[in-house]
């Protein structure tokens, strides 16, 4: 009896210091990171591919036409990509974990032994993980979640993810892409607008940088010198490209 109260009071006072401890993990990473994918490439695609265009001496119109098509293909190209990666994810997740709830079943001794070697991987001792491994056999449920996540790395994918994923990529791509080309719709000349759109979507990618490198723990003056020379080099690139086959 005083053994239960004793750890009766040892859980509440556990339960106390949790309560007062606040831990402020970033939690949206998954969201943030299809995000930094749609938004950096559809900054960098289209605004390269305006860029070597308005070196041909095309019009706004056409510049404006073919960067609209290549948004469009893009956001769906990307967002299809995402969609069926994390299906193919998804469809791994559910074969190993029948798998594994196979081999429980079969050779469960085998399967204890696993564990035991696995906590043993972490200088745990046998007398220590002796009771951890029986209190695993007698929650099936508990034993086959420790084994998918400690032996196969896998953690449960949501399964909404790959359609979020999927959205979410391909609006960003939409949004990131349509700055280099909204110089095209107010100035008819390609030759102008590039200039504009060069220093509108250098902003943009600056912005984009430095809020990618808050979000992602880096340093964001870093992230943003860092996003803008990579969207620059590829402009510059497509852009003197198409100056030389087109003098």
């Amino acid at each position: 009896m005083a053994a239960t109260e004793h750890r009766l009071s040892l859980d509440a006072e556990k339960q106390s210091l949790l309560n007062l401890h606040t831990e402020n993990h970033f939690t949206a990473g998954e969201v943030v990171r299809d995000i930094i994918i749609g938004v950096s490439d559809g900054l960098t695609v289209p605004f390269a591919l305006a860029a070597g265009l308005s070196g041909t001496n095309a019009t706004s119109a056409i510049v404006l036409t073919a960067g609209i098509a290549e948004v469009a293909a893009g956001a769906i190209s990307m967002g299809l990509g995402d969609y069926l990666a994390a299906k193919s994810e998804a469809d791994h997740y559910a074969r190993e974990l029948k798998r594994e709830q196979e081999e429980i079943i079969a050779v469960p001794e085998t399967e204890a032994a696993e564990v035991a070697e696995i906590l043993a991987e972490y200088g745990i001792e046998a007398h220590e993980y002796g009771p951890v491994v029986n209190a695993l056999r007698k929650n099936p449920q508990a034993w086959l979640d420790f084994m998918m996540k400690f032996e196969l790395g896998l953690e449960k994918p949501d399964p909404r993810r790959a359609l979020h994923s999927a959205m979410t990529i391909a609006s960003a791509y939409v949004i990131g892409g349509l700055v280099p080309l909204a110089p095209y719709i107010f100035i008819p000349k390609a030759s102008e607008a590039v200039l504009f759109s060069v220093v509108v979507t250098m902003l943009a990618l600056l912005l984009f940088g430095y809020a990618k490198g808050h979000f992602t723990g880096n340093k964001p003056f870093r992230s943003a010198l860092e996003t803008a020379l990579i969207g620059a080099i590829a402009s510059a690139a497509a852009f003197g490209m198409a100056k030389a086959f087109n003098p």
